[in-house]
């Protein structure tokens, strides 16, 4: 008779260190035995995917990745970022049987594929930044993994610069996770501005995805956003006026997959206005919440969807610097299920920094929705803008790459209890030491703090966020810069970046007895 023991342990351990989530209960264990004994474990391997950068020969773009410091994975592990691998075009009847042209394709396949093997940045240590940089029109995609130590809070930033054209601005935008579902509130089919969604796939098999477009009337008639193809560890970029023959100022896009996994997110240029990227709104839910509008904001749009069935009344409230308030004259919106509503709130921060709170009118109907703000600063031709989109709180941590010796501002907001947290700056990505900070955030307000640089910064350096006390505090970080007398920015919102996961320990071993 021979006895084989297989640990619950073990198993649930490696299945939710890859995945990110497991639940085991052994038979004849109470489930709140299970709850009761969970531990956290770290990640051991994270994905991210950056879209290409812009199509202008003047960009210069700058990518910075990290990996916070702390306990996490194994003793080794690897963090890199590579090129995504071009998308062919079809080919034509004579280079399908030109044997110069055929060799000439297989050629430049085997150049791309030897590029797309090289990394372009890797992070070799927790706690300091790796920057690379990348000018012109030219910048690929990129794909990466993380894996055992530098998995943990992995986050990655693109920041690019056009100093002139339709795409003059300052684009900022974090490397996201790939996924299956994405809603865009705020971006647009309007004929001033050119809203690009960009589908990047990081696995070795292609992915199929279906792009949606509601607007204030509903549904937008569209009959090429379906079953679009993302090769793998390729990038798809779809102009989205192209899908369609309306017109739409402010819509929402909803974009899913019928296979497979990609990352998504949207670069819009708004003529005379300037342009940034829009990232994907926090998944529904009927209270949101939409940190960092700049004191010197001119205008404010807020843009939301209701996607289920029920339309939804929310209360629209802004957590300023000492209270919260509703707006004047939009203190309440209604959202008509599947149709997109807007809301001019021009200049509501009037000087002072402020985060929306978006939550149900009556509290036993809490209708989910999306949100995003479209933000702008200047006047005139001095206009830039930006989008944020609604975001889940900070929670254990958040880390947001790629901030400077001047430019940077990080906004925290508690819609509920007053809360407290501490804010690391790591080394500099070519010297410097670390500092920390901590910050009380009163409960309905937001504060604005300029971070305080590394002692003896060179390079960029990443912002750290972690909740150590009292309620959830939602946060973004605003990147500026002055060119040319127009006050360009960007904002990124601080998720937690699910560096940990929780495990259930087992409460008993299964025992398989063979004859």
């Amino acid at each position: 008779m021979k006895s084989t023991h297989l640990s619950l342990i073990a198993g649930a351990a490696v299945l939710a260190a890859i995945t990110g989530f497991a639940t085991v209960t052994a038979p004849g264990a109470p489930a709140d035995t299970a709850a009761k004994s969970a531990t956290l474990l770290p990640v051991e391997r994270s994905s991210l995917v950056c879209p290409a950068p812009s199509n202008s020969d003047l960009a210069e773009t700058q990518y910075t990745a990290f990996t916070p410091a702390g306990p996490g994975g194994e003793a080794k592990g690897t963090a890199e970022l590579k090129p995504a691998l071009p998308v062919a075009d079809d080919e034509d009847e004579e280079a399908e049987t030109d044997p110069k042209k055929v060799k000439k394709a297989e050629e430049a396949a085997k150049k791309a594929k030897e590029k797309a093997d090289k990394p372009v940045l890797a992070v070799k240590e927790p706690g300091k930044p790796v920057v690379a940089d990348a000018n012109g029109s030219g910048a690929p995609a990129l794909v990466g993994t993380a894996t055992g130590r530098l998995a943990p809070g992995w986050a990655a930033q693109q920041t690019t610069e056009v100093t002139a054209g339709g795409g003059r601005g300052l684009l900022g935008v974090t490397c996201t996770a790939p996924d299956t579902d994405f809603w865009f509130p705020g971006a647009s089919t309007a004929k001033s501005r050119q809203d690009y969604i960009h589908l990047t796939n990081p696995d070795d098999t292609g992915a199929v995805a279906d792009i949606e477009l509601y607007g204030p009337k509903g549904a937008l008639k569209a009959e090429v956003g379906d079953g679009i193809t993302v090769p793998a560890r390729s990038s798809v970029a779809v102009l989205l006026s192209t899908l369609t023959t309306e017109a739409v100022d402010q819509l929402t896009a909803h974009v899913t997959t019928r296979s497979g996994r990609i990352g998504a997110v949207v670069m819009s240029a708004e003529d005379n206005v300037g342009s940034d990227w829009i990232t994907a709104s926090d998944d529904p839910s009927g209270t949101l919440v939409l940190p960092g509008i700049p004191a010197d904001a001119t205008s404010v749009q807020l843009v939301a969807f209701a996607p289920g069935e029920d339309d939804a009344d929310v209360k629209v409230q802004l957590m300023g610097k000492n209270a919260t308030f509703s707006p004047a004259g939009n203190a309440t919106l209604h959202i008509k299920s599947s149709m997109t509503a807007t809301v001019d709130l021009k200049d509501v921060t009037r000087e002072e920094p402020g985060s929306l709170r978006l939550s149900p009118v009556q509290k036993d109907r809490a209708t989910p929705i999306v949100a995003a703000l479209r933000v702008v600063r200047g006047k005139g031709d001095q206009q830039e803008v930006a989008y944020i989109p609604a975001t889940g709180p900070v929670g254990a941590r958040a880390s947001v790459p790629d901030n400077r010796a001047k430019g940077s501002t990080l906004s925290l907001t508690a819609p509920g209890a007053t809360a407290k947290v501490k804010v690391t700056a790591s080394a500099g990505s070519g010297g410097g030491e670390p500092s920390v900070e901590t910050y009380t955030v009163k409960a309905g307000t937001t504060l604005a703090v300029t971070p305080t640089a590394p002692e003896g910064l060179k390079g960029a350096y990443a912002l750290t966020v972690e909740t150590t006390s009292g309620g959830p505090v939602h946060a973004s970080r605003t990147l500026a810069r002055t060119e040319g007398g127009v006050q360009m920015f960007t904002v990124q919102t601080l998720p937690d970046d699910g560096g940990t996961v929780e495990v259930p320990s087992a409460v008993q071993d299964l025992s398989v007895l063979d004859d």
